[in-house]
């Protein structure tokens, strides 16, 4: 998968931050909504115009994310 295709950014949307196929659900509300404890399934049913592989591409943005920054605190 490419979150690439999936992950939007959009100056005027949500003050910039990464959304979803430029629905305002942001990857940041999606990772949250995880960490408070949804299930995939929970977040699907509040939210149907979301899709599975919509959370994976927000699991794969952090990811990548995390990668970038390791990289570039590993250069200092």
């Amino acid at each position: 998968m490419n979150y690439r295709n999936i992950i939007t950014i959009e100056p005027g949307k949500r003050g910039g931050k990464p959304c979803i196929r430029r629905m305002r659900i942001t990857v940041y509300d999606v990772l949250g909504w995880l960490a408070a404890g949804m299930s995939h399934a929970e977040i699907l049913d509040d939210f149907p115009e979301l899709t599975e592989e919509d959370i994976r591409a927000c699991l794969e943005f952090a990811s990548d994310r995390e990668r970038c920054l390791m990289s570039a605190v590993g250069e200092h």
